[in-house]
């Protein structure tokens, strides 16, 4: 059997995505926010969306790019966060958080972690 040349071959890796999402102001994982995955199209400003979750009780969800599916582009996660905290009787600051971040290896396993609170969030690239 003949093996595509390298260079036919989209740039996929064996990379995943995943997030996890912490409520800082119990400290307790957030159950059951919704998150959307979408990619930037270049050239321009349209969005395609890639995947749509809600986090378990663990405040996790099935990766949102499996393995072998990242290419190397700009994403966006789109936390619904307003949504979260009227679920548990409180208003917030944010009605929703949007991370954008670029993937540059598709190879590597991309961990974006959330901490929330009614009115703070921080981000970062976890491993």
């Amino acid at each position: 059997p003949s093996v595509p040349q390298a260079s036919s071959m989209p740039e996929v890796g064996n990379g995943s995505l995943t997030t996890h999402v912490l409520n800082t102001a119990t400290g307790l994982p957030a159950a059951g926010l919704a998150i959307r995955l979408a990619q930037l199209q270049e050239p321009g400003p349209q969005w395609t969306e890639l995947a749509h979750r809600h986090t378990d009780e663990d405040g996790r969800c099935q990766p949102l790019l499996a393995p072998g599916q990242a290419k190397a582009g700009t994403y966006k996660l789109h936390f619904e966060t307003a949504e979260y905290w009227q679920g548990l009787g409180h208003t917030s600051f944010y009605p929703f958080i949007e991370v954008v971040f670029t993937i540059t290896n598709p190879a590597q396993k991309l961990h974006v972690p959330l901490l929330i609170s009614p009115y703070s969030y921080t981000t970062y690239r976890g491993s």
